[in-house]
């Protein structure tokens, strides 16, 4: 649940209680919570699959436009491009939803792209800033973020945004939280947490921002719009992609 409210924020927050200062990108947007791990953030392969057939089913129902997948997995039976994780982004994605997917924590050694971020048709994202050493999984990284290219040489990651210390919301309100903002600032509502699974509910909030005022654009389009309006970071592909995400731009 920590990791779920988290990128829930990241995406929808509306920032009530900081008064506004840690709103998410798209406060305005719908959430539907799809269920596919356990609350220690495990699960099987078959129940991500099924939770992206019921995403499919229910696309009308409920007009679902992106898709926000801050999951992944390197094990070996998964890392291919015929695998089933990436079967399902794609036929996701094929049925006119847009998917965003975490490029994964693995770097920086080339070919550390997360499943199903390895994937030739999803937006997959990396973490622009972590080049600063953050607490992953309650020990310390720098230079996290995975690297292109695929074992197929698919150039990845496409783009990348802030993905360390990223401030949301905080489902169980712990008492150390209250540290994070200072004692002018208490704000137990909402912590700190990083790594591209932060990074990519930043784009699918610009996304559902884009469609918002686009809606008519289709996932090529914005695919496309996207890779025309980043940032070049000067950084080589395998670590940018098309570079830093520019929501202004994006959505001009």
């Amino acid at each position: 649940m920590h990791h779920q409210a988290h990128v829930c924020g990241i995406i929808a927050g509306n920032g009530h209680e900081s008064g506004g200062e840690y709103a998410g990108i798209a406060p305005r947007c719908n959430i539907i919570g799809v269920k596919v791990l356990n609350h220690k953030g495990n699960g099987n392969v078959s129940d991500v699959l099924a939770g992206l057939q019921w995403v499919i089913n229910n696309k009308q129902r409920y007009n679902i436009r992106v898709v926000n997948i801050s999951v992944g997995t390197t094990s070996s039976d998964t890392y291919d491009e015929n695998s089933s994780l990436v079967k399902g982004v794609n036929a996701v994605w094929d049925a006119g939803i847009i998917v965003v997917v975490a490029a994964g924590n693995n770097g920086p050694r080339p070919k550390s792209i997360s499943t199903p971020g390895i994937s030739r048709k999803v937006i997959t994202v990396g973490a622009s800033d972590d080049d600063i050493s953050v607490e992953l999984s309650g020990s310390k990284a720098k230079d996290y973020s995975g690297r292109g290219p695929t074992n197929a040489c698919i150039k990845k990651p496409d783009l990348v945004a802030p993905g360390s210390n990223i401030v949301s919301c905080n489902v169980n309100k712990p008492r150390s939280a209250f540290s994070l903002f200072g004692p002018k600032r208490d704000c137990p509502m909402y912590t700190i947490k990083s790594g591209t699974s932060m990074a990519t509910p930043i784009v699918s909030g610009a996304v559902a921002l884009l469609l918002s005022k686009y809606p008519e654009l289709t996932t090529q389009e914005v695919k496309m719009k996207i890779k025309n309006s980043c940032i070049n970071m000067g950084e080589p592909w395998s670590k940018q992609g098309w570079g830093l995400l520019n929501i202004r731009e994006l959505i001009r």
